[in-house]
């Protein structure tokens, strides 16, 4: 075990520098001028630290749900609290509300979150189920997607829709340290729910009817544990775009890992959720292309294929 863990954190230095090390500009961990130093503290650092973050926030919101649903196909995605993140976002963009730059910005994000989470307790009934979460879930997003569609459809100028669909395909691009401050509390306050919800989580390993039975306040738990998603999901649409498949590829890579027990299993896949980001960010970053690439883009084009064979596996079992 201690193995294994030296190896992960050997491969996620290794991440880390050759993240530091993509793209065309001069750099050193040791910088011997000011332009080097900027690019090094301004550039580069906010721009890992902002992909590890939003790895994090993914890893753990899709292991955590894949838990609570039982449902090893289960992401972010399809409780439609991204949707509705974003939905908040681009309408409050369309309407001229708030400024692209804003610090309000990120609150209407967290709020449209939020609400989506609330329309989707309020829809599953007195006694959420996993199947019923997901159905509302996938309608929720839906809306969301067609709605974000529609202000995409009426955006008063070219170069707004340029810009809201290139944010909507996810992106830690020229992002600074402010991002960053914006997440990691967000990310900070997630954890501590969880570890109040450490007992519940691990009573998980047992089927739901023997579950029910151990004394637990199933609703609340329930709850607490959609908030955390919502809000990680939420700090992630607002700081990076809509970002798919981490949620559902990290947790199944730490199962292959042998990971298994669900209070290990969630943390783990935040940390490899967030080894996953910054290594795909890195490869957007190595790629020769006239624009770069969006990293949401890159991230659906791996994940895809993968959700492909776990169907295609699941099939066969």
């Amino acid at each position: 075990m201690m193995t294994r863990s030296f190896l992960i954190l050997v491969f996620a230095l290794l991440m880390m520098l050759w993240h530091l090390g993509s793209g065309g500009e001069t750099w050193s961990l040791l910088p011997s001028n000011e332009l080097e130093s900027f690019i090094l503290t301004e550039i580069r650092l906010p721009r890992v630290l902002l992909a590890f973050c939003n790895g994090v926030a993914l890893g753990l919101a899709g292991s955590i749900l894949q838990l609570l649903l039982r449902n090893p196909l289960a992401e972010p995605g399809i409780t439609g609290i991204a949707g509705g993140a974003a939905l908040a976002t681009v309408a409050t963009l369309y309407w001229g509300a708030v400024g692209p730059v804003s610090w309000w910005l990120p609150a209407v994000g967290l709020l449209g979150g939020m609400v989506t989470l609330g329309l989707l307790w309020l829809l599953s009934g007195r006694q959420p189920q996993g199947v019923r979460i997901i159905l509302v879930g996938v309608a929720l997003s839906a809306i969301s997607g067609a709605l974000i569609a529609v202000v995409l459809n009426l955006a008063p100028n070219p170069f707004a829709f340029q810009e809201w669909a290139l944010w909507l395909m996810g992106s830690v691009a020229n992002r600074g340290w402010a991002y960053v401050w914006i997440i990691l509390p967000l990310l900070i306050v997630s954890l501590l729910i969880l570890v109040t919800q450490r007992r519940y989580i691990q009573a998980q390993i047992f089927d739901e009817p023997t579950a029910q039975t151990l004394g637990f306040n199933e609703y609340w738990s329930r709850f607490l544990l959609l908030l955390v998603t919502a809000l990680l999901v939420s700090a992630s649409v607002v700081t990076a775009g809509i970002i798919g498949f981490i949620g559902l590829v990290a947790p199944h890579l730490v199962r292959l890992l042998g990971i298994r027990r669900p209070n290990s299993l969630i943390y783990s896949s935040g940390f490899v959720g967030g080894m996953l980001l910054v290594g795909v960010d890195a490869l957007v970053q190595t790629i020769n292309t006239r624009v770069e690439l969006q990293l949401g883009v890159v991230i659906a084009l791996i994940g895809a294929p993968w959700l492909l064979l776990l169907l295609h596996r699941s099939g066969r079992m």
